[in-house]
């Protein structure tokens, strides 16, 4: 078996990346990665997934020995095609249909524009899980002229660019009008002006702000026709084009993409290769991220899962954990994956520690790496103590308001845990399930799928739970009950486990049980044997 670095899809992804790098005769010795930071709604995970995976490219490029730099690039000279479901003063925000983001107020009246606000949510996402990067503002770069060289070779040989167009898209747009899109210097608006001509000796475009279907409706332009100066940020090129000119401004070796967008990379990659004359750069499609009924989750349609709600009730390792388990595949989340994710880090902890054996190597392998790009390559010294999310929650569930955190320490050391242990982590995950509780109560187990016998055993075990007895009395009566209905007493443990926490194994059974609710239990018990 050929171990490529650590051995995840990681480090076989960089490789193919640097291969290809080295392939096109690009000669800068910097291996650069991006990612776009969207800036007109919300950013929700899958937009953190993009900026987190382009992050751990770099981290293996850098592993396997060359220099690399990420760039996070904000996106923040689009213009408004919609309000996102969500706002504050959402109709107040619909007469800036087609104005740039950053020429927007902040709804919020935090920021300086609407489009930094946004930008700022996942920044700050990245920043407090350790994703390292250089930041860059679209708007900045236009006005500093960055991409004045690009835009020139684009404009002159626009209708070669509009015949590349129509070629691998249909769309005929861009035979007639320019690939840009110029700010009308009188109503403020973008979306609705079209650029007619290219006067590269006054730097300037000529448009006319006639208008345009923005989203299924039509937004009126002001039929003001003037010039905008390409080499400030009086304007921008279109997204069939843009991206080229990035990458070749910027350098870029490797951007990841949505397959929403596999039009657009496609176009920009013949745009770059034949009209800016570099290599674009490697690419690696993945699939979207969709809401638990299976639609996109989407910045506009209001069904956002933010970085920052998961961070609320889940750690920084346990959302790098659900960007990097894969790269490929439509997969639909939710909150209710937190307490899973949670307890999936412990368990490649775990691996990585050797505290569980992992008798097939290969899998070994790849979990280790996992583990090790979960955590940024900077895994910790020691291993803390490992507590069930489920396990918290009930704990949490019961204690008195007034003490919560003493009483949680006190039941994890009535159940056998925090002894001689590093305890590093414990009050984060305190108050994550803090949160939760004070949310949702209580965690909903996936159902298990249960035998005859095993649906006795459960029915003969419920009358001793309604009696409230001790945790030991408990704990030997499950021993009893499993015997007593033909199941291996370790077989019984590990359903009960699954049943009350998702996990195959955790704390001692009876006296969780009694710290959890016997009563509660039962009733819990109840509904699955029936």
């Amino acid at each position: 078996m050929k171990i490529i670095g650590r051995g995840s899809w990681i480090d076989k992804l960089a490789a193919d990346a640097l291969v290809y790098k080295e392939r096109m005769g690009k000669k800068t010795e910097l291996f650069r990665t991006e990612s776009g930071l969207g800036a007109s709604g919300f950013p929700h995970i899958g937009s953190f997934s993009d900026a987190a995976r382009g992050f751990v490219i770099k981290l293996a490029a850098e592993d396997a020995g060359y220099k690399s730099e990420f760039i996070a690039y904000s996106d923040d000279m689009d213009g408004l095609r919609k309000v996102p479901a969500g706002m504050p003063n959402a109709d107040e925000l619909k007469k800036y249909i087609g104005v740039t983001v950053t020429d927007i107020p902040d709804p919020f009246k935090c920021h300086d524009s609407y489009g930094v606000h946004m930008s700022s949510l996942l920044i700050d996402a990245l920043d407090t899980c350790g994703v390292e990067f250089t930041s860059l503002s679209a708007r900045e770069m236009y006005k500093k002229g960055a991409f004045t060289k690009q835009i020139e070779l684009i404009l002159a040989n626009a209708d070669k660019v509009g015949e590349i167009v129509k070629e691998l898209t249909g769309q005929e747009k861009y035979t007639e009008v320019l690939p840009y899109y110029a700010i009308c210097e009188n109503c403020g608006k973008m979306y609705t002006t079209h650029a007619l001509e290219f006067h590269p000796e006054t730097h300037s475009v000529f448009y006319k702000c006639t208008g345009m279907e923005i989203r299924g409706k039509f937004v009126e332009g002001c039929n003001h026709e003037g010039l905008a100066d390409y080499t400030t940020d009086q304007g921008k090129l279109n997204w069939k084009v843009e991206f080229a000119a990035r990458w070749d401004a910027l350098g870029i070796d490797f951007e990841a993409y949505g397959k929403d967008i596999h039009d657009s990379v496609v176009v920009n990659d013949q745009i770059q290769r034949e009209i800016l004359q570099t290599a674009p750069p490697y690419h690696e499609r993945y699939e979207m991220f969709l809401d638990k009924g299976g639609t996109k989750i989407s910045k506009s349609l209001g069904n956002v899962l933010t970085p920052q709600v998961w961070l609320h009730y889940g750690s920084c390792k346990s959302l790098m954990l659900l960007m990097l388990k894969r790269f490929q595949g439509t997969r639909s989340v939710g909150i209710e994956d937190i307490p899973k994710l949670m307890d999936e880090y412990d368990y490649l902890e775990d691996i990585y520690f050797e505290v569980r054996k992992e008798k097939n190597e290969a899998k070994r392998i790849k979990n280790v790496a996992l583990y090790e790009y979960t955590n940024l390559l900077k895994p910790p010294e020691s291993i803390p103590k490992h507590v069930p999310y489920h396990l918290s929650v009930n704990i949490i569930s019961v204690a008195p308001e007034t003490a919560i955190n003493e009483f949680f320490i006190t039941k994890l050391e009535e159940l056998g845990y925090l002894k001689d242990e590093n305890t590093n982590g414990l009050e984060e995950r305190i108050q994550f399930t803090k949160n939760w509780v004070e949310d949702f109560k209580e965690i909903e187990v996936e159902p298990v799928e249960l035998s005859p016998d095993e649906k006795n055993a459960i029915r003969d075990l419920i009358p001793i739970l309604e009696q409230n007895e001790s945790g030991e009395v408990i704990q030997q009566t499950i021993f009893e009950t499993a015997r007593n209905n033909s199941l291996k007493p370790r077989n019984f443990f590990r359903l009960l486990y699954r049943i009350l926490l998702g996990t195959e194994s955790g704390p001692k059974l009876g006296p969780y049980i009694a710290i959890a609710g016997p009563k509660k239990v039962a009733e819990r018990l109840k509904i699955l044997s029936t």
